[in-house]
Order: structure tokens, then C-alpha cells, then sequence
């Protein structure tokens, strides 16, 4: 849930007293204020607003998280202010990656939800919603005028909470990132405001180091990592991630998911690798094969940059001396490495 935003900035200084390291936001713990250190990211991410009476009810029926924890959060300090999840097909695929938002801007008001997802798909994703929509009383439309950001700290700032205090009415949303700690803050503003107004004393970092950083911690986002009626939810770490509920009712895709997850067998997941050398993304084949030192099937690579990537591979080959195929070219080294946030025991 988004809270107002004044009243976003009461609950988090009555939250702060005694605590020092910065603004933390929705119970996570993750603390952030400006500094030389705080990367500010542009992402070609849109949005969607869904707003009406049944809005809640429709969600929940298309994608995998529970919508109605969004709503049931009200004030309480720990609750959820934004949450990932995916859109589904029928036979259990992921078709889009999703940030929800609840949004209400007073009391007086009701709520309505913003959907973030990859801008390349926003005209399909919003035709997909609309496929359901049905005689629902919901309204789907584009939010063309706001524009999303990742903030990145590289350390928990020591600065007093203040300083973000006084700017964060200048943001439409500043929330932790719902799918892990590692991948800091959204932020959603008008096209018109500057990220640095709301971060002051941060910096506007290139779009790349944040894909790089999102590699490095095997963090799936958009349609290259993703690829729409391909991926797999589990398969994709949507568990990992908090993306995922198993107890709300249904939704489609759910059968799959559910067995799947049942069963608690998964053997293959989306883990980061990185290159012996930089590669070229261009002279990558899409879905590109990536074999052991004898030739066996691993998986298959994803995307990446320079000599970090994301790649679809059996658990039991992480550890070993691994090749990506490039036709008609020398096969390139690579390995694998299991993130320190995947929860441990690690699901073999």
C-alpha cells in the first residue's frame, strides 16, 4: 500500500524516533537519504492505472500476488507499500513482471492501483487486462506523465532522516523495492520533477549500471529476462522474490503454479553468470544454449551486458565449468554463482 503522502511522512518520523540511518518506509528496514553514494536510475518502465469499485476483485484474479494485502495494510507501519508479482497465461507462463502501488491520495478518496511494467509491452499489457475486464467496473489507462526510477544506495546512508522528509511530497511514490533488499528504492514522479529534488545530493547514474547491478544479483526484470509465454514463474524465482501467493484464491495460471510448487521439485532456476571475457550482447542468439565442459545441456542464457548476464540453468550444473555456443565461434567461458539473498537452504 502508498500511503498519502503527509501522512507517509508522519508515520515514518513517529516510526524514526531513536533511529538513525535514514527514512525507512513500509516496515522494511532499509534506510535511504541522499549522498554522493545514492545513484538515481531512469528505467524504461511505464505505468498503468486501474482504478473503480471492483479494481481489487479484478487484480486478484490475474496476477500471482495477493492484491487484497495491499489493500488490508490501512496505516500499520509494517505494511506492504508496493508488491511484485506476474501476469500469467492459461498454461502457467509468465506473460509480464509487475510492480503494483496503491495509491490514495486522502481519506476522502478511494484507492486506485499503478501498475509498473516493461514500456515495451504497456500497450499489450494494458490489451491483456482489458481482455478480462468484461462488465467489471474498473478503468484501465496509461499514466504517459509520471516516469519511474530505481534508487541504489551502496550503503545505508548515516544522515539524519530529515533531509528526505522535507522532498519526498515532490514523488508520487518512494517505496522500498517489494522484491528484495538488494535492489533499493522505486520511485515514481512527474516527468516534470527531478529525481534529485526528491534524493537530494544523489546522483543520476547510467541506466546500465543499474542492469549490471541487477545481473550481478540474478534479479530478472523485463521482457529479455523474462520472455513473454516462455518463463516460468517459479522457475524465475517469483517465490524468491515475494511475487507469489499460495493461499489466495484462484487466478490464472494457478494450476500449474500450485502443482509446481506442491511437488517442490524445481530444477532449473535464473541465476546470474558472468563471462571470462566481455562479450558483445549483439553476438548473443537469442535463448543461446549453454553447455558443460563435456558437451552436456545446462540451459539457456537470457540477457546480459558486458561480462554479466542471467541465464536459465539446472541446479545441478551451477558449480561446474560452463560454455555459452555461439555459432561458428570459439564456445565462450562462463560460470554461475548462487546470490547471498536466495534463502538457504537453496531448493535442489
Amino acid at each position: 500500500m502508498v500511503v498519502p503522502r503527509a501522512a507517509m511522512l508522519r508515520r515514518a518520523s513517529g516510526a524514526l524516533r531513536g533511529v538513525r540511518g535514514g527514512v525507512r518506509l513500509g516496515g522494511s528496514g532499509r534506510a535511504l537519504s541522499g549522498g554522493p553514494d545514492v545513484r538515481c536510475f531512469a528505467l524504461s518502465r511505464a505505468l498503468l492505472r486501474v482504478h473503480g469499485p471492483e479494481a481489487e476483485a479484478f487484480l486478484q484474479g490475474l496476477l500471482t500476488n495477493d492484491v487484497a494485502r495491499l489493500a488490508e495494510a490501512g496505516g500499520a507501519s509494517a505494511a506492504p507499500r508496493a508488491q511484485y508479482a506476474h501476469a500469467l497465461n492459461v498454461q502457467g507462463r509468465s506473460l509480464y513482471d509487475v510492480i503494483l502501488y496503491r495509491i490514495q491520495e486522502s481519506l476522502q478518496e478511494p484507492p486506485h492501483m499503478l501498475l509498473e511494467c516493461d514500456a515495451t509491452v504497456l500497450d499489450s499489457f494494458q490489451k491483456h487486462l482489458k481482455l478480462y475486464k468484461i462488465r467489471r467496473k474498473v478503468n484501465i489507462s496509461p499514466c504517459l506523465d509520471l516516469s519511474v526510477w530505481a534508487v541504489i544506495p551502496k550503503e545505508p546512508s548515516k544522515e539524519q532522516p530529515q533531509k528526505l522528509e522535507q522532498h519526498a511530497s515532490k514523488a508520487v511514490v518512494i517505496t522500498p523495492d517489494p522484491r528484495v533488499g538488494v535492489m533499493g528504492w522505486r520511485l515514481i514522479i512527474n516527468k516534470n520533477v527531478n529525481p534529485l529534488d526528491v534524493v537530494p545530493g544523489s546522483q543520476i547514474g547510467n541506466v546500465k549500471d543499474y542492469h549490471r547491478h541487477r545481473y550481478k544479483q540474478g534479479i530478472p526484470e523485463g521482457t529479455k529476462d523474462l520472455p513473454s509465454g516462455i518463463a516460468l514463474p517459479l522457475e524465475s524465482n517469483l517465490t524468491y522474490m515475494n511475487g507469489v501467493s499460495f493461499t489466495k484464491g484462484c487466478y490464472i495460471g494457478q494450476e500449474l503454479t500450485a502443482r509446481t510448487h506442491h511437488m517442490g521439485v524445481i530444477r532449473k532456476r535464473l541465476v546470474p553468470v558472468q563471462f571470462s571475457a566481455s562479450v558483445p550482447s549483439e553476438s548473443i542468439p537469442e535463448c543461446a544454449e549453454i553447455v558443460t565442459e563435456s558437451g552436456k545441456s545446462a540451459g539457456k542464457y537470457r540477457a546480459g551486458d558486458d561480462k554479466f548476464g542471467i541465464a536459465l540453468l539446472r541446479l545441478a550444473h551451477i558449480n561446474g565449468p560452463l560454455h555459452l555456443k555461439i555459432s561458428g565461434d570459439t564456445p565462450v567461458s562462463l560460470s554461475a554463482s548462487i546470490p547471498a539473498w536466495w534463502p538457504k537452504p537453496v531448493n535442489k
